[in-house]
């Protein structure tokens, strides 16, 4: 096993006013991933996603005990808990009292475990291997057959009552088993052979031909287990693996299964072990750079094995392919592998005139990729490619994050880790659709809230030039929710941690770790510090070249837990928590605005705001009256109406502990000494669906859980954009209940001001105040017709939007995002359908059902319309129009290149016809 990296890489904070400093380059995940074969095929890693066969629940009678460990009984869900409210103390536990698997299950972890003393020993013995499911004999064929990665739970059905808003209402809990045989090669004797799993949600169990291999716990980090001891050569293997998902266990949808990823790698006994490249670069200019490299290598043999480690360095073109030019070597550094043991090994090289990684506009995401052969006895037995890019990275007190040099505002969200209407299972078109939208909207930074990423996200942000925040708990020894992480975090969090920063260090597009969110720890004095004192350690162990953070929406600058970060990361507070007189004499947190206290208190430290906003809106649905505050509660009569259970769009209204995005702005210009902020949250997800626990999904996203737009989305496109001439109006103009009353009109725009016409009559020209980010027109009378916007800038035409009164809905129309997919059964086209008049307007309160037929090599993967009240199955073939519009979402079938061909149809609707072409 990999023993514990010691990178060597300095952690500096340089100057006299404390900046932190960070050159390094980032990621990891051998790039030949996807199946391919490195050079000269030492090593395979080999997808194994393909025909597995899938059983809700244990054995029918089945008396062996197979749970990791005891649990606490839980006889409420606290479903609906505020967001907010105070985590508590673990629940004390009796020992168990029958045989539990997790002193099988612990030593798995033992290669991310520092000291040497506390690692596991494994007991005597496989149990489970008596279960019927676990052994190579069961007859699976009537199990269903699936392909991963897979969420068992999006499928529903809903569960339309009780307590389970908060999980999305959607049956994630539970236990599944996961089956699949599979054929090796008499040539793998010899051979290290582990099965890698990017995630699986959770209690991981593996069995391999009877044996117990190992597991792990945490549903979101990445694992290995070694299968070569239990490996039948030129034979049948039969893999099983059982997830126990507990209810209660979560403040938002987890998703249910093996959720992301699974590979089959293939290696020499010698080898480069578990993510075990580290890559950095220091005295980076435009000139020069050197690129330094800390490589561990494994030795799985029963002799010591004299060694020798190279590289070369190859450029990546925007599109992540390797240039034919070695750029840079390495020379060969020779040493020893002691049998069953790691050596870790150093190199440098100078890179001439290195192409920088940086966020775009103003910068480009230049890669490369170190290629490390392995040589033993003049043979190479290894070869592993780690992608990187070069950058500096400069956190200033004063004036917030410099890339390369240049001052980066961020202009962030928090993004879950669903993918709407197809759960937790990743799925690398729908996250690439996510980020270039939220690249549409002008956002450069993402923070993964609240926990480890599937790693192909990060190849994306990589690829895309995001900022990256990388988290990896919600909770740590206190409890949000009865079986959270809280249960494991004792035993498990330096194994999670470290295994999250060996895996992701090489990401550029990485530059803080988040170690919390929002922890009970805040609330603990000295005692909930130590315990971020010591997740902040192993944080500048493994790497010492970004720092790390714990994201606080209770902790004041005076309390302990701050002192212990590296950077101030703050939910909420920056602008201000309850700080309105209508919540005095509450119990909950209320605060004033908190950054000129931070910046006093840690004048040498960064601050950003980790969660900002929290506003609430249901696209294209807006209710009346309209407050004259700039952010305002949401209530009855107040921006929203729980008898339909939506929040008004007029995009003014948060949660309670939140603001809108115009008090935000203004608290951060206010306050030019932040680094930017993440908003809570870029997309609509499952489950947290605030104000409103008997929905399925959230209100916060700047986008639904559909990925249509809502009118924040111009506001923040307005803010985040100001180069781009754009001006978007609001609400819609088809309010035939309305004539005669006043319907206020608002405008979004990058402008400074802007004119206002119904029907042809101006209705004033308005101009941009101090500390304003919208134009209000809260006196417009409605008439139908045409509304109007002329938006200036500096004095000249900028830019213009109209919205026209909608006549009867008369036909559908069908829009693709991209009309050419890979016909490889993963590629999608996100299809949107709209209800529109006989002149092409769309009818934004039309709500028909459609119907969705399609012919040729596809296949309708699943539907939705962005409501957040909506419980008609994702993977129904219809689906009503919500705000007059729905979305279906097609697949090409593996290997069937051809045309498909989606058609829309609903009662008294022209139908639309739209084609996809596989390829």
């Amino acid at each position: 096993m990999t023993s514990s990296l010691k990178t060597g890489f300095t952690f500096a904070f340089v100057g006299l006013l404390g900046f932190f400093t960070a050159q390094s380059l980032p990621a990891e995940q051998p790039f030949a991933a996807h199946g391919e074969r490195s050079s000269a095929q030492l090593r395979e890693r080999l997808p194994l996603n393909d025909d597995w066969r899938f059983q809700k629940d244990d054995p029918p009678g089945n008396t062996v005990s197979l749970d990791y460990d005891v649990r606490p009984v839980v006889t409420t869900n606290q479903d609906g808990r505020a967001a907010d409210a105070e985590p508590t103390e673990a629940e004390k536990l009796a020992a168990a009292s029958r045989v539990v698997l997790k002193p099988w299950i612990l030593p798995t972890g033992n290669a991310f475990i520092k000291d040497p003393a506390p690692r596991y020993t494994r007991p005597a013995g496989d149990p489970g291997s008596d279960v019927a499911y676990v052994r190579a004999d069961f007859d699976d064929q009537a199990w269903r057959r699936v392909n991963l990665p897979h969420d068992w739970a999006i499928e529903g059905p809903f569960l339309t009552t009780g307590d389970f808003g908060g999980m999305g209402r959607l049956p994630s809990w539970g236990i599944g088993w996961y089956r699949k045989a599979f054929d090796l090669p008499a040539e793998d004797a010899g051979k290290s052979i582990v099965l890698e799993v990017d995630g699986a949600m959770s209690y991981a169990t593996v069995w391999l031909n009877g044996h117990l291999v190992g597991g792990w716990p945490y549903g979101y980090s990445s694992w290995q287990v070694n299968l070569t001891p239990y490996l039948a050569f030129g034979g049948r293997n039969q893999l099983a693996i059982r997830l126990d998902n507990p209810p209660a266990s979560s403040r938002w949808y987890p998703g249910g299964g093996i959720y992301r990823n699974v590979w089959l790698t293939k290696t020499q006994p010698v080898h480069v072990g578990q993510w075990g490249t580290a890559v950095t670069t220091r005295d980076v200019t435009s000139r020069s750079a050197t690129i330094e490299l800390a490589v561990t290598v494994d030795n799985d043999g029963r002799e010591p094995a004299p060694i020798s480690v190279s590289s070369e360095i190859f450029a990546l073109d925007l599109q992540g392919r390797k240039t034919a030019e070695v750029v840079a070597r390495t020379e060969a550094i020779e040493t020893q592998v002691a049998a069953g043991a790691a050596a870790t090994v150093r190199s440098s090289v100078a890179l001439a005139n290195p192409k920088l990684w940086g966020p775009p506009p103003t910068q480009q995401p230049h890669r490369y990729v170190a290629v490390t052969t392995v040589t033993r006895a003049g043979q190479p037995v290894d070869v592993y490619e780690t992608p990187f890019g070069i950058r500096t990275l400069r956190f200033d007190p004063a004036a917030g994050i410099f890339v390369n040099g240049e001052r980066i505002k961020l202009q962030g969200v928090n993004q879950h880790h669903d993918l709407g209407a197809l759960g937790a299972a990743y799925n690398e078109r729908a996250a690439e659709r996510q980020l270039e939208m939220l690249r549409e909207m002008g956002c450069n930074a993402v923070r993964m809230s609240h926990n480890p990423p599937a790693p192909e996200l990060l190849e994306l942000t990589d690829r895309m030039g995001f900022l990256v925040i990388d988290e990896s708990f919600d909770v740590w020894e206190r409890k949000k929710t009865p079986l959270d992480h809280h249960l494991i975090f004792p035993d498990w969090h330096e194994q999670d941690l470290r295994a999250l920063i060996r895996r992701d260090r090489n990401h550029p597009s990485v530059i803080v770790w988040s170690v919390g969110n929002e922890v009970g720890e805040q609330y603990t004095g000295e005692a909930g510090a130590a315990v971020a004192k010591r997740l902040v350690a192993i944080v500048h162990e493994e790497d010492p070249t970004r720092p790390a953070t714990s994201a606080m929406n209770y902790a004041s600058p005076d309390m302990p837990l701050p002192a212990a970060l590296d950077v101030i990361s703050l939910n909420y507070q920056g602008e201000g928590i309850r700080d309105t007189p209508e919540f005095e004499g509450t119990e909950r947190i209320r605060k004033t605005p908190q950054y000129p206290a931070f910046h006093a208190q840690f004048p040498q430290k960064v601050i950003l705001t980790s969660e900002s906003a929290s506003a609430f809106s249901s696209r294209g649905v807006y209710l009346f009256p309209v407050t004259p505050k700039i952010s305002d509660v949401v209530r009855d009569g107040r921006g929203g109406d729980s008898t339909i259970h939506q929040v008004s769009g007029y995009e003014l209204h948060a949660v309670d502990f939140g603001s809108s995005a115009d008090k935000v702005f203004g608290s951060l210009d206010r306050h030019p000494y932040v680094a930017g902020e993440f908003v809570w949250t870029g997309w609509d997800h499952l489950g947290e669906p605030t104000p409103y626990y008997t929905s399925r999904s959230a209100y916060c996203g700047i986008i639904d859980l559909a990925g249509f737009k809502k009118d924040r989305f111009y506001l923040y496109q307005s803010r985040w954009r100001p180069d781009l001439p754009m001006a978007h109006l609001l609400p819609h103009w088809t309010w035939p209940e309305r004539v005669g009353q006043v319907t206020p009109v608002h405008v979004f725009t990058s402008g400074d001001e802007a004119e206002l016409f119904l029907n042809g009559q101006s209705l004033g020209r308005k101009r941009k105040g101090a500390y304003e980010y919208r134009l209000r027109w809260d006196d417009v009378v409605y008439a139908p017709g045409t509304l109007e916007v002329v938006a200036y800038k500096d004095g000249k035409k900028w830019a213009t939007d109209r919205v026209v009164t909608a006549q009867p809905a008369a036909a559908l129309t069908a829009e693709p995002d991209r009309a050419e997919i890979r016909a490889d059964g993963r590629d999608l086209s996100f299809v949107t359908v709209r209800v529109v008049d006989a002149a092409g307007v769309l009818a934004p309160r039309a709500d028909h059902r459609i119907r969705f037929q399609i012919a040729g090599p596809g296949e309708i993967v699943a539907t939705d319309n962005g409501d957040p009240t909506s419980f008609e199955s994702f993977q129904a073939p219809e689906r009503k129009a919500f705000s007059g519009q729905c979305l279906v979402i097609v697949r090409g079938q593996r290997g069937q290149a051809g045309k498909i061909t989606i058609t829309a149809s609903g009662e008294g609707l022209e139908e639309a016809v739209t084609v996809i072409t596989a390829r």
